[in-house]
Parts: C-alpha cells; sequence; structure tokens
C-alpha cells in the first residue's frame, strides 16, 4: 500500500442515495463517489472502497466496528470516510478513542447527490483537501467546516454541524 493514497471508505448515508419516483422512497443503488470525483476532476491518488451501504440511522455497533478495523488495518494514513449525518458522531468518537496514527475525515451531506442541490460534493472535497493537511487524528468535515471527533454534534434544530 503507498501510504500517500488516500482510502475513501463508503458506508451510505445520504451522500448515496437516490430517488424511486414511483414508490416515492430513498433507496441505496450504487455509490456516487466515483462520479462526483470524475466530476471534481480530483487528481489524488485514491483508493475506493465500499463497506456498505446503508442509513447511519441503522448502523449497528458491529457495523462501526468493522468500519473501526478497517481503518485500523488498512495502509493508508489518510482517510476519508463517507457516512451519513445522523450518527456520524457516534463513529467519529470510536474511531477517535481508537486510531491516533492516521488522519481520518468523516463526511456526508444533507441532500442527496442525485438530486443536484447535494452539498455532498462539496463536503467530499473539502474533506479531501482536509485529510492532506490537518495532523493525524479524527475529524468531522461539513459545510467548508471542520471538527475533531470530540468536538462536534449535529444541531438537528439547523441541520448543521457545530463546535
Amino acid at each position: 500500500m503507498n501510504p500517500e493514497r488516500i482510502r475513501i471508505l463508503i458506508t451510505g448515508g445520504t451522500f448515496d442515495k437516490d430517488y424511486n419516483e414511483l414508490a416515492g422512497e430513498l433507496y441505496f443503488k450504487e455509490s456516487h463517489v466515483p462520479d462526483m470525483l470524475r466530476l471534481g476532476r480530483c487528481r489524488l491518488d485514491v483508493d475506493v472502497r465500499t463497506l456498505m451501504m446503508i442509513d447511519s440511522l441503522q448502523m449497528t455497533d458491529e457495523d462501526r466496528q468493522q468500519i473501526l478495523a478497517h481503518c485500523a488495518r488498512c495502509g493508508e494514513r489518510r482517510i476519508v470516510i463517507t457516512h451519513g449525518t445522523d450518527t456520524m458522531e457516534q463513529t467519529a468518537s470510536l474511531l477517535g478513542r481508537n486510531i491516533g496514527d492516521k488522519t481520518i475525515i468523516l463526511t456526508g451531506a444533507m441532500v442527496p447527490y442525485t438530486f443536484g442541490s447535494s452539498d455532498g460534493l462539496f463536503n467530499l472535497g473539502t474533506a479531501l483537501a482536509f485529510v492532506q493537511t490537518l495532523p493525524p487524528g479524527v475529524y468531522v468535515a461539513m459545510n467548508g467546516r471542520v471538527f475533531p471527533w470530540n468536538s462536534v454534534h449535529k444541531n438537528r434544530a439547523t441541520g448543521v454541524f457545530e463546535a
């Protein structure tokens, strides 16, 4: 493994949801991250892996342990995780308490990428910038801001992440 390569781990969340017009429901088909990287003209050395495609409200402790194990054993020192925003703090906390020698950025979206007005492309871009510049640690990057894992929460009234 190339330690300068960035590992992108996909876990699902609003980031990757599609809309079924007939049923009027959101669902998962495949990740949009490769398209987002292409559209963003990403020139970084990235290794994209899909771990799961679930809503973070459905994420279990076992799912979080799988994310932790993957982060711990991968050769890359820089990791971006796409994650649902509802439980992103919980996953960040688990990672922050257990991994200190890598830079890990969790990011997500409030609006699905396929809607065309998603914040996902911007959030992915900033996460890729932050993972290259921040020291080892676990962070949450949303809406152009970055927060240490132990100093972030999602304000459900405003729909933004805050310190």
